[in-house]
């Protein structure tokens, strides 16, 4: 009789829109095809209550339970709630409803290994990729071998704390959506999300993405990206992709081949990603527009090349402009993400970012404010300089940058003055979107709706 491994999307955060959890059907579909003599299960706290998971675990019986973390907290400095006294409930209750040997993971895990295995206490750990760390995790387990040696795995040995980096990486994935799942989120949210690529090569200050994924961008297979979404467009008639990439546009010879095959294989869908504004030609968006591309969101951070500077990135305001205007002219739509009052931040520099928006046609803005501090950042470094922090602090509460003398109300005024389209993270929109998406049925991202000229 096979055991059974539960898989468990530990995320219930909906803002701005349920995502649906693209890691564990992942893992699932590795483990499945790695793991002969195990039946995996997944669990999805979006759609279930605890004492729903309690059910689950009295009636499976799984000899090992996954938990993945999404997310630690909103990243939004206008509410700092923290996820991690929900994370605690979850694990509680498979402890108390289960024998089951309990593992962590997910991206949220991966930026805070030690803290959340201090604070969640399960018996192991794994960063970073983890299908390939899971499937050896449990061969090791099942075989009566030290468990501890394996990559991406973090555990505690003789009271020292231990994380295996990782030195060999997936090429080549089959995600498995879950149909008990995809109605809910194609109802919910007008999409489903799936990766090209992983990892991240930039050094932005404040960015987790190389703590999550590494910083050594690998792609994955075409053929397998694109016959995973006939098989969903097939079977459940999605065709709403968003590729979760921390940037879609980079290895463009690779993007180029993905758009060219999505193209010839006759599938008629759309799609979005995050994009950067450079590193972007007219004839390759006109491609990616001709393979379904609707929607990018711009991680542009900043409409002031001095702090373009301060946050580390690598183009400039006239590559924005160039990217927004490449944009239009391929009926693209388009969203500006900002932070505001981050490192470095004057009056001078806010000053130029909003005035500079004026110059921006027919996007959207959504500014954050301040820089949430993510430990092994360079972020983390300047405010540990700074004093602002303690180098003991492990970040986990929900910590924020916000230079002196950044008034949120008086920004606010000042963006709104614009005429633009600025979407604050308090503001209310979610009914209009409630409205777009379950009474008129659109699907895909949807603030294309509050674009002003």
């Amino acid at each position: 009789m096979k055991k059974t491994i539960l898989l468990v999307s530990a995320n219930r955060h909906h803002i701005p829109y349920p995502v649906y959890p693209i890691g564990v059907s992942y893992l699932r579909g590795y483990l499945e095809s790695n793991l002969a003599d195990f039946h995996v299960e997944v669990f999805d706290c979006n759609l279930h209550t605890n004492e729903e998971l309690a059910q689950v675990l009295q009636q499976l019986d799984p000899a090992y339970v996954g938990v993945s973390l999404r997310n630690i907290d909103g990243a939004n400095s206008l509410d700092r709630s923290s996820f991690i006294g929900s994370y605690r409930d979850i694990v509680s209750c498979i402890r108390t409803n289960s024998t089951a040997m309990v593992f962590i993971g997910g991206a949220g895990f991966s930026i805070y290994p030690q803290a959340l295995i201090d604070a969640l206490k399960p018996d192991y750990g794994i960063i970073g990729e983890g299908e390939e760390s899971l499937c050896e995790l449990v061969r090791a387990l099942e075989q009566g071998q030290d468990p501890s040696t394996v990559e991406g795995v973090a555990c505690y040995v003789d009271g020292t704390f231990r994380c295996n980096p990782h030195t060999k990486y997936l090429k080549s994935l089959d995600v498995k959506f879950e149909h008990n799942l995809i109605d809910f989120y194609w109802q919910s949210s007008g999409m489903l999300n799936i990766q090209t690529k992983r990892g991240c090569p930039y050094s932005c200050i404040y960015c987790s993405y190389p703590l999550i994924d590494g910083r050594k961008v690998r792609t994955l297979d075409t053929d397998l990206i694109v016959d995973n979404i006939k098989r969903v467009k097939a079977e459940k008639g999605i065709d709403y992709l968003f590729f979760t990439d921390s940037v879609f546009n980079i290895y463009n010879s690779y993007n180029i081949e993905l758009a060219e095959k999505i193209i010839k294989s006759g599938l008629k869908i759309r799609w979005g990603a995050y994009f950067s504004p450079s590193n972007l030609s007219d004839e390759m968006l006109a491609l990616f527009r001709a393979s379904g591309l609707t929607h990018i969101e711009f991680g542009t951070e900043s409409f002031s090349d001095s702090q373009l500077v301060n946050y580390g990135k690598h183009f400039t305001f006239r590559e924005v402009l160039e990217a927004s205007e490449l944009c239009l002219k391929h009926n693209v739509y388009y969203a500006h993400f900002l932070i505001l009052g981050g490192y470095g931040e004057t009056q001078q520099t806010l000053k130029e970012t909003i005035e500079n928006s004026k110059r921006i046609r027919y996007s959207v803005f959504f500014p954050y404010m301040g820089m949430r501090v993510y430990p092994g950042t360079k972020l983390q470094a300047i405010a540990i300089e700074k004093g602002l922090i303690s180098p003991n602090d492990d970040l986990l509460a929900p910590t924020y940058y916000l230079e002196d003398g950044f008034e949120v109300e008086e920004v606010k005024r000042m963006a709104l003055e614009t005429g633009k389209a600025w979407v604050f993270p308090d503001d209310p929109q979610s009914d209009m979107m409630d409205v777009l998406r379950y009474k008129r049925n659109k699907k895909g991202l949807l603030w294309e709706y509050l674009r002003r000229p």
